[in-house]
């Protein structure tokens, strides 16, 4: 009797751990790769022009791009705690680019994507630039990364002549930022002190992250590359040096094509690949003052730190093997918010009680193009501004202030002025026919107006809208602050 329970026993441990397998192996691995500054025009699908991205390219033949895929924010912090969290950024708190002399980060209460996949058993890693608080209760490995290399914000906050490298004056505000830390985990390995030390970035995040792959291969594992790359000053290695045609600009472009052909031999080498949902995207468009040193907007007006279309529309680039149709091309709109709900509902994740703004757009990803999750965008900036709307097609701009580019651009590292500029009345345009925003049609069609302002009123109650004077709405929360 005792060896038929015996038997028993062990059949039931046997099937639960086939069963434990087989959930296991149904879970697909996520590689999220994530371009600082980057333009809608600086990959080859989307229309580049001086470089070549054969291996972003060769991704969107295998998947599939969008061409109505928006950041959270057009700006650094806001757009990285928006596609980590599944929320508009003024909702938790999180607004413009935090600097080494904040004390504020993201807040522990937030529900992270890393922390979702672990709850689900993946092995979670980041290597690049964070950007949500450099303080340790801010950092990766205390929202849900098991691993971190990287740097904690942008590669420009450090004492020195973005251009020539040059120690800053005195007199100058930023001489007394520190030197750049290098983190791994919670603690400082090294600094960052020259534009030489700049060039090695690329390379190494693209390094760490073969090898988390080569480690974690036989687990389900979700890795995050934020590349420093391409943000100011640019650095690329002598691999890539003097290679486009387009200059320093586009040699880091091709270096950062590089990293993802890495990275997709490496799924491929350890036998993943099959198994792997692998996307680019970035956090918001050109720093167009820049010049020479800085990307394309595609044709799309102005570029970052505005809410037109240059500043908030973005390449994405998805491959699900077996998932997504080869090829095909997403006009429907979607936004970085979106991320968190999707993977949850293909990893069979859960969400946090934390009311979030992103919808699972997994449909979309899968071909179905009849289905539309997301139905509008809003256009937030500043600390809590909407500066703008879009419904379908539609998009309508209120009143705001924002520097525009129309202005002579800088080079080689030197950027140029920027004009102060004003909305002054609400204007109203045609994505479909006019996506450089160039003809205000508010007076032709009134009833979009009518359409797109409900969804304004019942933003402005949840979020608030500092154009109109409302400082916060019912559904906000704090930013992280020092304990």
């Amino acid at each position: 009797m005792k060896k038929i329970a015996i038997s028993i026993l062990l059949i039931v441990l046997a099937a639960s751990f086939l069963n434990a397998q087989k959930q296991k192996s149904e879970q697909p691995n996520v590689v999220l790769i994530f371009i600082d500054d980057e333009g809608y025009g600086d990959v080859g699908c989307y229309g580049a022009t001086g470089f070549e991205t054969p291996n972003l390219d060769q991704l969107a033949s295998e998947g599939m791009r969008f061409t109505n895929f928006y950041s959270a924010q057009p700006v650094c912090s806001a757009s990285r705690a928006g596609i980590l969290t599944g929320c508009y950024p003024n909702r938790i708190g999180i607004s413009g680019a935090l600097f080494p002399h904040h004390k504020v980060g993201l807040n522990k209460k937030e529900y992270t994507l890393a922390e979702m996949f672990k709850d689900q058993g993946y092995a979670t890693a980041i290597f690049g630039k964070w950007h949500l608080g450099w303080q340790k209760e801010f950092l990766p490995l205390q929202h849900g990364f098991d691993e971190y290399v990287g740097l904690p914000y942008s590669n420009d906050m450090w004492p020195h002549n973005s251009a020539t490298g040059h120690k800053l004056p005195k007199e100058s505000k930023r001489s007394k930022m520190v030197e750049l830390p290098l983190i791994e985990g919670n603690e400082k390995i090294g600094e960052i002190t020259s534009l030489k030390d700049q060039d090695k970035l690329t390379t190494l995040y693209t390094e760490k992250a073969v090898d988390f792959i080569n480690r974690k291969s036989d687990e389900p594992f979700f890795m995050y590359v934020p590349h420093t790359m391409g943000h100011i000053p640019l650095g690329v290695s002598d691999k890539f040096r003097g290679k486009s045609k387009q200059g320093l600009y586009g040699d880091v472009m091709m270096e950062i094509d590089w990293s993802v052909g890495e990275i997709a031999k490496a799924l491929e080498k350890n036998g993943v690949a099959d198994n792997t949902i692998f996307i680019f995207t970035t956090d918001n468009g050109p720093w167009l003052n820049f010049g020479n040193h800085a990307g394309s907007s595609g044709g799309l007006r102005e570029g970052k730190t505005t809410s037109w279309e240059g500043g908030q529309r973005v390449p994405f680039i998805i491959r699900w093997p077996g998932k997504t149709p080869a090829g095909k091309v997403c006009n429907k709109l979607a936004c970085a918010i979106d991320l968190l709900p999707s993977f949850a509902a293909v990893s069979k994740g859960k969400l946090s009680e934390n009311e979030i703004d992103g919808v699972d757009i997994t449909a979309l990803w899968k071909g179905d193009f009849d289905k539309d999750p997301r139905t509008s965008i809003l256009y937030y900036y500043g600390k809590n501004n909407l500066n703008a709307v879009r419904k379908g097609n539609w998009k309508l701009v209120f009143p705001h202030s924002y520097s525009s580019y129309n202005a002579q651009p800088g080079k080689d590292g030197v950027g140029g002025k920027r004009i102060k500029s004003r909305v002054t009345e609400m204007e109203l345009y045609n994505m479909m026919r006019d996506p450089g925003e160039q003809f205000n049609v508010i007076k032709t069609y009134p009833e979009k107006v009518e359409e797109i302002m409900l969804i304004a009123e019942e933003a402005r109650k949840e979020y608030g809208d500092l154009n109109v004077g409302v400082k916060s709405g019912t559904g906000t929360r704090e930013i992280g602050k020092l304990e």
